[in-house]
């Protein structure tokens, strides 16, 4: 079994834990002030006065929380640059300027890793959503505008794009990446976008279409839109002008799916 296989933590198929290095001193109090585990009495003995300072110091969990953000940079770049399968811990490590055990503080493995790459850049995105389409769910017409125009503006930051960018090299080899960004991210939105679809249907807004379709046609063209900029580099005269794209979008999305087709004065 390769390396990058046993830095997951896991050796896969014999269900049994791989040994992993120590905590230092430091590393235990950076658990401490990140909230973690509380100390046994053996670990209070040898630790308590790195214990005692990490508590009831917002500031040090502030610390905590930077140092996890710059292990999920240090992984992001190494798993684009070398590819998931090639980067290894003892590489996130040194990337980010810290110990293999301080890593294992904040991710048991290199998948875990990945899972927070997705909590961090694509989970908040899919939490808005829903909270949009709660708040606004009576014009359809607004919220799908709020959320076209939500997801595009996240995905325009490169270090979310290149989130889903990654899993979707990287699902043929690991699926379980991409069924970690379904369970996320995309089961969190299906179910209230198909509702609020199959609801317009029901009181004769929208035309009998296959809501499960009718969702892939609204967020489909604005993922496009984004690969055709980020990784193509085909972009307008006018530059990425987001608001335009989402405008005509919409324009579009709304006359085929309304019952009756909307037409504009003059």
């Amino acid at each position: 079994m390769d390396s990058d296989r046993r830095d997951d933590g896991l050796k896969r198929g014999s269900g049994k834990k791989t040994q992993r290095p120590k905590a230092t001193d430091a590393e235990f109090g950076e658990t401490i002030a990140d909230g973690g585990h509380s100390p046994t009495e053996a670990e209070t003995d040898t630790h308590g006065a790195i214990a005692k300072r990490g508590r009831g110091q917002p500031k040090f969990r502030r610390r905590a929380e930077a140092r996890k953000d710059e292990v999920l940079d240090a992984a992001l770049e190494l798993f684009i640059e070398k590819g998931y399968a090639s980067t290894r811990v003892e590489d996130i490590a040194a990337k980010a300027g810290i110990s293999k055990g301080t890593v294992y503080l904040y991710f048991d493995s290199k998948e875990a890793l990945m899972e927070g790459l997705i909590h961090r850049a694509l989970t908040p995105i899919a939490l808005n959503v829903v909270s949009t389409i709660d708040k606004m769910g009576v014009d359809p017409r607004m919220v799908f505008k709020a959320i076209g125009g939500m997801v595009a503006t996240n995905l325009g930051d490169p270090k979310v794009f290149a989130v889903p960018a990654l899993i979707m090299r990287e699902s043929a080899q690991f699926p379980e990446l991409a069924q970690m960004y379904r369970r996320d991210v995309i089961d969190k939105v299906l179910p209230v976008m198909r509702k609020l679809i199959a609801h317009q249907i029901e009181l004769g807004r929208f035309r009998p279409v296959d809501p499960d379709l009718a969702i892939r046609s609204i967020v489909g063209p604005i993922i496009a839109h984004m690969a055709m900029a980020k990784v193509f580099g085909i972009v307008s005269e006018d530059g990425l002008n987001m608001d335009r794209m989402i405008n005509q979008h919409i324009d579009i999305l709304f006359n085929g799916l309304s019952a009756k087709p909307e037409r504009k004065n003059g």
